[in-house]
């Protein structure tokens, strides 16, 4: 039957994540909420508004990472794209701050469902199918992404559509999603609460294959101290940890730097195009560590401090500069060099991890990031905080990174001095040995020759 073969699950899936991306909106939120159609200030937008998108998305992370689990996948996909909807209907037909709070509550909803879309896939296909349905899935969504930011370049560009007209579009591709979600196939197994035969079992599992909430927990805490027992994969969780604050505070907030470099009401914007530009660059950018032959284990580190001062050098330059496309450029080169070392750093903490242990240290890592930037906005950002105006803001972000540039440049370089060593040393004990057994066969040859017993 052709609704079992692997294709039908795959393309219903692949169609979902092209017609929930694309946003064509997204990149002039800014311009839009400031403009004449919501008449709000850039300080209420990133000062009141923008913070609540950071604590919807913690306090709802792990109950959704669990859900998600327990009711198999699908249901949570139809929530994501409901929430979406609901999203995008709001942000068109309310106007004041309590109600853009509330937009930015649901979007956070919708960005911790999205686990749900990347984790559907494994449940329904067989192993041997995992890489090649990941890589449609991920691609489509970044394909969806990218058309978004190139429509609405074009849409803004050539006024050819006003924004409450192209939310009105957007409104229409999110229900065609929504549309394609209900039709998906519902899983029989999942990773954690219901496994099925094929997968790893362990002695708190009952005779069905399903596990009851205390022994998912449990078997949870297990893995994560064994995971975290390695040295190297806290360092490099760490830098995941910490980076990736660093970036999703930059992505959240870049546009209302735009706008105070250059307001949209003197400027004829391309962030669209910008957006466009960098998310592919970063793909390909992504794309092409798959070629390089390093040994990241050894210079992994080094390559972490190193990039991520590039990346705290191109946020400087965007925060003192005062022409938009140096600013454009500046986050195009900090996109990249994130994506590249992020990248980097899934492969070397994906490389000796069960598909269950990952999605556990990926969901550990995030978590671990957006707590880190709950903090960071509750006390830069919000104003019931400092709330600092958007150039304080970015220099403390561009601060951040040069942090982590020196911690990590500075354990990158004690690491390699400390394999070179570790090296010398093993090379002195070797010839060493190699001198003592030439001295001690030397001596046995000449008791040979000279002893008159022999």
């Amino acid at each position: 039957m052709w609704k079992s073969d692997w294709r039908y699950p795959t393309t219903l899936l692949c169609i979902y994540g092209f017609f929930s991306t694309v946003k064509p909106l997204e990149p002039f939120l800014i311009p839009y909420l400031t403009g004449p159609d919501k008449n709000l200030t850039a300080e209420q937008v990133n000062n009141q508004i923008f913070p609540v998108w950071t604590y919807s998305y913690l306090s709802v992370l792990v109950p959704v990472f669990l859900l998600t689990d327990w009711l198999r996948y699908k249901p949570v996909v139809v929530f994501q794209c409901v929430m979406l909807f609901t999203t995008t209907a709001l942000l068109l037909w309310t106007v004041s701050v309590p109600a853009m709070q509330a937009v930015q509550f649901f979007y956070g909803v919708v960005t911790a469902s999205e686990v749900a879309y990347f984790s559907y896939i494994y449940s329904v296909l067989d192993l041997k199918r995992y890489r090649k349905a990941t890589s449609y899935s991920r691609s489509v969504q970044l394909l969806g992404y990218t058309v978004g930011y190139v429509l609405g370049q074009l849409l803004v560009s050539f006024d050819l559509m006003s924004y409450n007209n192209i939310l009105v579009f957007t409104l229409v591709l999110t229900a065609i999603a929504l549309f394609t979600s209900c039709l998906l196939p519902m899983p029989q197994k999942s990773m954690f609460f219901h496994r099925g035969h094929g997968m790893q079992t362990t002695n708190l599992e009952e005779p069905d294959g399903t596990q009851s909430y205390g022994q998912v927990l449990l078997q949870l805490w297990r893995d994560f101290r064994c995971c975290y027992s390695s040295r190297q994969l806290v360092y490099w969780s760490v830098w995941w940890a910490m980076a990736t604050c660093g970036y999703n505070q930059t992505v959240n907030y870049v546009q209302v730097l735009w706008e105070h470099v250059q307001p949209a009401q003197n400027f004829s914007i391309y962030n669209g195009g910008v957006e466009a530009a960098s998310t592919l660059l970063s793909a390909a950018t992504a794309y092409g560590i798959g070629f390089t032959e390093v040994r990241w284990e050894q210079w992994g580190e080094l390559a972490l401090g190193g990039f991520s001062g590039l990346g705290a050098a191109s946020l400087f330059i965007m925060t003192f500069t005062g022409n938009i496309w140096v600013c454009y450029s500046g986050y195009v080169v900090f996109k990249c060099l994130y994506m590249l070392l992020i990248t980097i750093a899934m492969y070397q903490i994906a490389a000796d991890l069960s598909m269950e242990r990952y999605a556990l240290v990926f969901g550990a890592n995030n978590f671990g990031a957006l707590a880190l930037q709950t903090i960071i906005t509750s006390v830069v950002v919000d104003s019931r905080g400092l709330g600092l105006a958007i150039i304080p803001q970015f220099t403390i972000y561009a601060s951040y990174f040069s942090v982590i540039a020196v911690v990590f440049t500075l354990r990158g370089l004690y690491s390699i001095w400390r394999k070179k060593k570790k090296s010398l040393q093993i090379t002195d004990c070797s010839m060493m040995n190699r001198f003592f057994f030439f001295l001690y066969t030397k001596n046995k040859n000449t008791q040979f020759f000279t002893d008159p017993h022999k």
